[in-house]
């Protein structure tokens, strides 16, 4: 089975970027953190992707680094981490709250020691929202002079454009997270409960080649295809139901999505409607991307066009949030926002709407061009009903 991957070179190069940006902002070091659900900063540098525990990466002006991992998970980030320089700290530990008192610990003194910092006085963090309590703790108390600041801007920076290797691997996140949803269209019946269309959808993927979901694979039908955010549940598919989905892969730590509407049996008038403008505004949105645009007047545009055609009622959010190791992440497209967009950005386009008794969702993903946006997933953009 051919799956793309990152190479050991592309991970050094991120390291040495990440050094002259730390030296840019006047920090001492860089520490990126991690969650198991949040795992894309220290994956991004050393490919390790912590279980239970957090993880993280402290990276020094001179390109040093060291990897910071929990007490029970020496084994597994020395075979997978592509940073050698591995510690492990009590503050890294699962949130059982463990004090392994007859274990021998590390400490951020020593872990940044080891990578020439002594007593910094500008630490930068990535990761800032999922950094722990225990760990900004831990810091405050070994560097009580230190000042820690928030360094989020660099990891966007880095992380927004993306290389051919990582395209490659969204490319086949998308190719698989498409034969699910092709599994699904031929296998989902009234009288299946949610959670098992997400059992067909489990098999579909992991069979062809992903890791893991990208992000909890939503099936939703009826009242549930209204929650923007939500899991599965043991609900009863009906007929005559809408039914989101969007399902997702994981392929060397790069996510995907793929949203479409099903309706389980002919849609009523109301549903027809707000899905044939839930694929219009879609594929109008599409259309306006591409590199030199302002993401601002993107947002605005969309929004505009829900109060034109009298949809406020239907608008949540939108109309775009970046994409790559995980489904959701920064740069967001909205009215405040006042990037341009680049080449190589990648978005997924997330139309969501919703009235009083169902939702749907709309979304493709892809990358800026200089003319226009490469879409990474074609598919089912069309009105789908399914004989019960």
């Amino acid at each position: 089975m051919n799956i793309p991957t990152i190479s050991d070179a592309e991970f050094a190069s991120r390291k040495q970027r990440a050094a002259e940006l730390t030296a840019a902002a006047d920090y001492d070091v860089l520490l990126v953190n991690s969650t198991e659900a949040d795992y894309a900063n220290v994956r991004y540098f050393c490919d390790y992707w912590p279980i239970f525990e957090i993880a993280g990466v402290a990276i020094a002006p001179s390109g040093d680094a060291c990897a910071l991992i929990g007490l029970e998970s020496e084994n597994y980030a020395k075979d997978r981490s592509k940073i050698p320089n591995i510690h492990m700290l009590v503050e890294y530990r699962e949130s059982a709250d463990p004090q392994y008192p007859d274990m021998e610990a590390s400490s951020f003194k020593k872990a940044f020691e080891s990578i020439g910092v002594t007593n910094p006085k500008r630490i930068g963090i990535g990761g800032y929202l999922i950094t722990t309590a225990p760990v900004l703790d831990g810091l405050r108390e070994e560097f009580p002079d230190a000042e820690i600041v928030r360094a989020d801007d660099i990891m966007v920076q880095m992380r927004s454009i993306k290389s051919e290797a990582e395209v490659a691997c969204q490319r086949k996140a998308f190719e698989i997270s498409e034969i699910a949803v092709q599994s699904v269209l031929e296998q989902i019946k009234p009288g299946m409960t949610e959670l098992q269309v997400c059992g067909i959808v489990q098999h579909a993927i992991y069979m062809n080649g992903a890791e893991y979901e990208g992000m909890p694979q939503y099936i939703l039908s009826g009242p549930n295809s209204r929650h923007a955010i939500s899991r599965p549940t043991h609900r009863v598919i009906e007929k005559n139901d809408i039914v989101q989905l969007n399902l997702s892969a994981l392929v060397s730590g790069y996510s995907s999505g793929v949203g479409v509407p099903i309706c389980m049996g002919k849609m009523s008038t109301e549903m027809r409607d707000l899905v044939e403008f839930g694929l219009e505004v879609h594929n109008a949105t599409i259309e306006q991307l591409k590199a030199g645009v302002i993401a601002g007047d993107i947002a605005r545009w969309h929004y505009q066009y829900f109060v034109e055609h009298g949809r406020e009622a239907n608008f949540l959010y939108g109309p775009c949030h970046g994409l790559g190791m995980i489904e959701v992440e920064p740069p967001w497209m909205e009215t405040s926002s006042d990037y341009a967009l680049q080449e190589n950005m990648t978005f997924q386009v997330d139309s969501f709407f919703f009235c009083d008794a169902f939702g749907l969702r709309w979304e493709n993903g892809g990358r800026v061009t200089a003319d226009g946006f490469d879409l990474y997933s074609g598919k089912f953009r069309e009105i789908i009903e399914l004989d019960g």
